[in-house]
């Protein structure tokens, strides 16, 4: 018997997925207990629109992602941080501190994906990895400097 799965069943299928499986066990257990039912020609029509129209939105986010991620690399992003007398900062630059910058510039980046192993400690231009989306990457330049010690 074909069913649409109403939830994830463990060794059956995922939700939404129509699968073939014994009658007494779609009837007995699967109905029952409300996690799937009768995929009829409705149903698999429904489901199959269903996940075409997901699908083609699932596209869009990548094709929005790869244009994202193509206006990203390269870009240089400024941050100014406060040195001691002796050259040491007062803080760090984390990730925070860039996706603000980023935002500045118009760019909605999670601090999450912003793949950074430590804070930044020193002056300087580095390379910074960040995860616009499932397999997309870009690589931007984070130049950090001496902000101005009049405050």
């Amino acid at each position: 018997m074909k069913v649409l799965l109403l939830k994830d069943v463990k060794s059956v299928g995922k939700k939404g997925e129509i699968v073939e499986v014994n009658d007494g066990y779609a009837r007995n257990f699967l109905m029952k207990k409300g996690l799937a039912q009768q995929a009829t020609a409705s149903v698999i029509n429904e489901t199959n629109q269903k996940n075409a129209a997901l699908a083609r939105q699932k596209q869009k986010e990548y094709d929005d992602a790869v244009a994202t991620a193509n206006e990203l690399k390269g870009k240089n992003v400024k941050i100014a941080i406060k040195f001691g007398e002796n050259g040491k900062p007062f803080g760090a630059v984390t990730s925070k501190e860039i996706s603000q910058e980023l935002a500045n510039l118009g760019y909605d980046i999670d601090k999450k994906k912003i793949n950074l192993k430590d804070s930044i400690k020193t002056a300087g231009v580095f390379d910074v990895e960040i995860k616009v989306y499932t397999g997309v990457n870009a690589t931007i330049k984070v130049t950090v400097c001496q902000a101005d010690a009049q405050d």
